[in-house]
């Protein structure tokens, strides 16, 4: 009897791994992708399976709110349509701005003015002196939303806005903000803040919910200040790591005809289908800027038809002419990226790769570490920041393009976060984003190929490792 029970249950297990695997290739998802899932699920059965359960299905081609209520959003909005043909731009610039326009419906914005904060003190600052001043209306969407000090701080101001009557949304992922207490997010729901989680993992939904996750940094204030960028609301921001390392990231001050593309970018999130009441577009006040910083929001994520960022950053990399400057926490490219990366630096631009020499996540750190012999090998510069934790992510294309925002140069992020990214078409930022990158640059250090062919043997058999589950991580 418990022979034949045995053999039954190992029949019905290897058959629901075998289904996983048909489903696994029917999908016609990225070949390398699938790839890793099949090495997975026949390697690892169990686990294998348990993970793709959690991890590896599609909501490709679902929609976040319905086509007909996002056109009525669109319609609502009052950009300020420019010219392509009167402007400045080059064939590859205007280009990169059409793609980007119908792959998310950014409008492309002149009229703007930029701040850039590379330290959380600054950041923090600036934000919460903003936010004492809202009058009308504070729009909140981040990762992480901790309940440390810094988040203490900025809830207490979230609160006493709410009960000046100004009308204060907020919107935190439910995963990246988990070790933060719910009496924390319930106190601010209590004196009047309307927050809510995004994707609420709950069971029996915990699988369609836990991977795909909400990674953008957004907060609109009185619909005429905007930030994006990488930091969330965390003191490590602030104060560095727990061993008392610095953390580094960067972050804009948004002013002009750009914010009501964040404006419509959090009015579309708000209206996911997980929240419980529906957000009407908000009236966006006239901008008082007059000027030619060019701008654009590029949104991404998993429900999408494409992967908006990752095509975005193909075509950008790919029109590249003098230099590339990259820098990303996390450094695991697609192979359609990975390919025009090499394929630049074999034409002789300089192409420079900047990743943490110590990352807050040793398996992708030794992800990130299995591309750089490729990298070196094609002629790419390759920097190991030094100090801490890099967390910046930000790719400065030639004199006239810089693209920042949440999104990491990996797999999850151009296929399972929602993400969105700020383009900047101008020669000023550009200039100022490659001060920062050089000043960055002094403190790293530079890898050669011959050292780095002399790592440890075992460091080397990781990567391959971890290489070959990275499309999946």
């Amino acid at each position: 009897m418990v022979y034949w029970t045995t053999t039954a249950f190992l029949i019905l297990y290897w058959a629901t791994v075998l289904v996983a695997i048909i489903v696994v290739l029917r999908d016609n998802r990225n070949p390398i992708r699938s790839i890793a899932w099949v090495l997975a699920l026949l390697f690892f059965p169990l686990g294998g399976l348990i993970c793709y359960i959690f991890f590896g299905r599609s909501l490709r081609g679902q929609h976040m709110i319905s086509r007909y209520h996002k056109r009525k959003i669109i319609t609502k909005m009052a950009p300020r349509h420019v010219d392509l043909d009167t402007l400045n731009l080059s064939r590859a610039e205007r280009n990169l701005i059409k793609l980007s326009r119908n792959l998310s419906s950014s409008f492309y914005t002149i009229n703007n003015e930029i701040d850039i904060f590379t330290t959380g003190a600054e950041k923090f600052e600036s934000l919460k002196r903003d936010l004492e001043n809202a009058e009308k209306s504070i729009f909140l969407q981040y990762y992480i939303f901790l309940d440390d000090n810094i988040g203490h701080e900025i809830a207490d101001i979230l609160m006493r806005k709410a009960s000046e009557g100004v009308d204060v949304r907020v919107i935190y992922d439910h995963v990246g903000s988990f070790s933060a207490k719910n009496k924390f997010f319930r106190k601010m729901a209590a004196a009047g803040v309307n927050i809510h989680p995004f994707f609420r993992v709950t069971f029996p939904q915990f699988a369609n919910r836990v991977n795909w996750r909400n990674h953008r940094k957004i907060v609109i204030i009185d619909g005429i200040i905007g930030y994006i960028g990488g930091m969330n609301i965390a003191d490590r921001y602030v104060t560095g790591t727990n061993n008392g390392q610095p953390w580094r990231d960067t972050h804009f001050r948004l002013r002009g005809d750009i914010v009501e593309s964040l404006i419509y970018s959090f009015v579309v999130d708000w209206n996911f289908k997980n929240l419980p009441e529906r957000m009407e577009y908000p009236y966006a006040p006239d901008c008082d800027i007059r000027n030619m910083l060019g701008m654009q929001l590029v949104t991404s994520g998993p429900t999408g038809d494409w992967d908006n960022l990752a095509l975005c950053f193909l075509k950008a990399i790919s029109s590249a002419t003098r230099n590339i400057y990259i820098q990303t926490p996390y450094f695991l490219p697609t192979e359609s990226l990975m390919r025009a990366l090499e394929a630049a630096a074999l034409a002789k631009i300089d192409v420079r790769i900047m990743i943490p020499r110590k990352s807050d996540s040793r398996l992708l750190k030794y992800a990130s570490f299995s591309y750089v012999t490729k990298c070196l090998r094609a002629g790419m510069k390759v920097y190991l920041y030094n100090p801490g934790m890099l967390h910046a992510k930000g790719m400065i294309i030639d004199d006239n393009l810089v693209t920042a925002g949440s999104t990491n140069f990996d797999f999850r992020s151009f296929e399972n976060n929602f993400e969105c990214n700020l383009f900047i078409y101008d020669e000023g930022v550009n200039r100022r984003m490659r001060d920062i990158f050089f000043a960055d640059m002094a403190q790293c250090r530079k890898l050669t190929f011959a050292t780095w062919k002399k790592r440890p043997v075992l460091q080397r058999a990781v990567e391959s490792l971890v290489r070959l589950f990275s499309p999946i991580l």
